[in-house]
């Protein structure tokens, strides 16, 4: 979230940006309470340093009728004290409630709107194919070549679920480790991560665990929920972490399934396994201090760029635009793959996102740095980028490399991990 003191200093900057990122954040209300709030809080200040006039006056009293009428003054101020502090603490309450929905401030290069506002900003390597016959979409191909069974994941857990079946699962692992290894030799660290998380971790990540437009699945008569992204738990990882500036940037890697109820998301671009409510996501996560993580963030995407290129996987990269970037990130960059068989002609379809969160999540998640020779600490940077959600670079993959006779074509950087070169046939 951002700092109390700088959204009461300038309101009007922070109501602006909400209403350019469509937030519904109450600012002219949070200016009134935090009015309120510093009020009471010199009320309070003014009766503590009398009560201790009192207190220290009572020994002093000439006699007994006089120590305790100081007495009992003492007590009236303690009372009216805590009555303050009660009013005082409903306020913060309040205003604390709609300081956690506002969102982060916007990069001033980012577009301003909503998603039509989003703009190209490079393509990949690879041109959109032009095929010599009609390419098919990744639901047909998967059932001819059974790669995966949605009625299977249906009958067991309902629309949206599925199983990867033979060539498919070679698939998942082979993307996995592909990605892994160029993230290795960049020097994340690699992890693993649980599939479940408290909801305070997932709040300051700045994710809805609970509520009626909640995407996150959550577990009853517990604190926990499913996990949407590994960037929850990576952030998560190091909640209330004082680093040594000297550790950072630090780079971490996750592997984990990831769990959202995709809420309204039926239609034929989004069948199949483009949006589904659980799947296998490589994510990227960085701490970094402040004046890294412009740089971290062209890096990860410069390494979602290279995951895809070496995929031979047409993309174009997209600005967001500032009404879809969500209340963590600063900044957001996504990939959107050419999708031949979605839509009627081919579509461009989002595979992979990488967002600057400056301090936003920092300052929930208490995650700070110190510098040597320097008083206090200050909050980290964080920054997250997807290497690859697994079911949406299947998708990309089979339409992408399908052959005229029915069979895949297994991108260079995977056949040693698939073990041949082509699904099918």
């Amino acid at each position: 979230m951002l700092d109390r003191r700088f959204v009461a200093d300038n309101i009007d900057l922070v109501a602006a940006n909400c209403r350019a990122r469509g937030s519904s954040a109450d600012i002219a209300k949070f200016a009134t309470l935090d009015k309120l709030r510093r009020q009471f809080q010199a009320d309070i200040d003014r009766l503590n340093a009398a009560a201790t006039q009192v207190s220290k006056s009572i020994g002093k009293a000439a006699d007994a009728a006089e120590r305790e009428a100081k007495k009992t003054e003492g007590r009236r101020l303690r009372e009216e004290i805590s009555a303050l502090e009660s009013k005082s603490a409903e306020i913060v309450a309040e205003a604390d409630a709609i300081l956690r929905a506002v969102p982060n401030l916007t990069h001033p290069a980012a577009p301003v709107g909503g998603e039509d506002a989003a703009v190209e900003v490079r393509r990949g390597q690879h041109p959109p194919r032009a095929f010599d016959f009609q390419p098919l979409d990744h639901v047909e191909i998967g059932g001819r070549l059974k790669l995966f069974d949605f009625e299977a994941g249906a009958r067991v857990a309902g629309h949206g679920f599925y199983f990867l079946t033979g060539d498919g699962v070679l698939l998942e692992l082979a993307l996995q480790r592909y990605a892994v290894e160029i993230l290795m030799r960049e020097g994340f660290t690699v992890m693993t991560t649980p599939d479940l998380a408290r909801d305070s971790i997932l709040e300051g990540t700045g994710f809805m665990p609970r509520g009626p437009e909640t995407q996150i699945y959550s577990i009853n008569d517990s604190d926990l929920s499913l996990i949407a992204t590994a960037e929850i738990t990576l952030g998560g990882a190091y909640h209330e972490r004082i680093f040594e500036a000297a550790e950072l940037p630090l780079k971490l890697c996750g592997i984990s399934h990831c769990f959202r109820t995709e809420a309204g998301a039926h239609g034929r671009a989004t069948r199949g396994l483009y949006r589904v409510h659980q799947f296998t996501k490589v994510e990227m996560f960085a701490f970094t201090l402040p004046e890294q993580s412009a740089a971290m963030h062209d890096q990860l995407l410069d390494l979602e760029c290279q995951i895809f290129d070496g995929l031979g996987i047409p993309y174009r990269v997209i600005d967001t635009a500032s009404g879809d970037l969500g209340g963590p990130a600063y900044r957001k960059f996504d990939l959107e793959a050419w999708m031949p068989g979605r839509g009627e002609a081919g579509e461009w379809g989002e595979v992979t996102s990488t967002s600057n969160c400056t301090d936003y999540q920092s300052r929930r998640l208490a995650l700070r740095y110190r510098t040597p020779g320097e008083k206090g600490t200050q909050f980290v940077h964080t920054l997250n980028g997807t290497a690859v959600a697994i079911s949406r670079a299947i998708i990309a993959i089979l339409e992408n490399h399908q052959n005229a006779d029915g069979t895949i074509t297994v991108p260079e950087p995977l056949v040693a991990w698939m073990g041949k070169r082509t699904i099918g046939g």
